[in-house]
């Protein structure tokens, strides 16, 4: 495997926000291992464990594809009119890298606002995606796991219709 640099991964993470933001729903979720979770824990940075606790959003490759294709749905009723959104990020800070396993932590504090009608929703918190460099395929990333610790995923939000 070819050795994968800190700006590589930094670039990784700004290009899936990026993917999110155009509403490239279909290529994002190219982006996840085929074991890949999205993780928005109920109880923020303190929560260690998704199946013990509550969850905001816990949801493997197939559950992101039946909601990328609810997105996609004309009759979806939660995107008449459509949401959108934008994420703002702070450089992401690559945490730790295991180059021989091919396996790379970032931590990425953000702002997101999401916008549908006259209504805004703004969360912050920090994202910790976890990637994996595959074999082959020239050393392509994808994650493992992406991680929304929420500042205070402990209140009472509306419906997050997209992907913070």
């Amino acid at each position: 495997m070819n050795k994968i640099s800190d700006r590589e991964l930094i670039d990784f993470v700004y290009a899936e926000a990026r993917l999110l933001d155009l509403q490239r729903h279909d290529e994002w979720l190219a982006l996840f291992a085929e074991d890949g979770h999205y993780w928005v824990p109920l109880q923020g940075a303190r929560q260690v464990d998704p199946e013990v606790h509550n969850s905001i959003a816990y949801e493997d490759r197939l559950l992101l594809q039946l909601r990328v294709a609810r997105l996609k749905d004309p009759r979806a009723h939660s995107q008449r009119p459509p949401s959108h959104a934008q994420h703002v990020l702070q450089q992401p800070l690559v945490e730790r890298r295991d180059d021989e396993a091919g396996l790379y932590e970032l931590r990425t504090p953000f702002v997101y606002v999401e916008a549908r009608a006259e209504q805004q929703l703004l969360l912050s918190g920090a994202y910790r995606h976890v990637l994996k460099q595959l074999e082959g395929a020239e050393g392509a990333l994808r994650i493992v796991l992406k991680r929304v610790d929420l500042l205070n995923a402990e209140a009472a939000f509306p419906a997050i219709q997209l992907f913070p």
